[in-house]
């Protein structure tokens, strides 16, 4: 039984969850040989001040003001 974890930045649509889910499933049973029903994912939330990259939070860097300012529009 394959568990999957995501960690997300916070903002993401559940249809983006659900389509994601989708994608992730169809490659664990073809790669895996899972069976789909035994293919779990979970989904954490984060925000941008809970992950750095490179040693910069990601709610103070600037190449990523774009994607961030999207994600809180939702």
């Amino acid at each position: 039984m394959p568990n999957i974890t995501v960690e997300l930045l916070a903002g993401r649509s559940i249809e983006q969850r659900k389509d994601f889910a989708r994608a992730v499933t169809d490659n664990a049973v073809e790669i895996l040989g899972a069976r789909r029903q035994d293919v779990r994912i979970v989904f954490t939330e984060i925000t941008a001040d809970d992950v750095a990259n490179g040693g910069v939070l990601a709610s103070e860097d600037a190449s990523r003001a774009g994607v961030i300012a999207a994600l809180e529009k939702r």
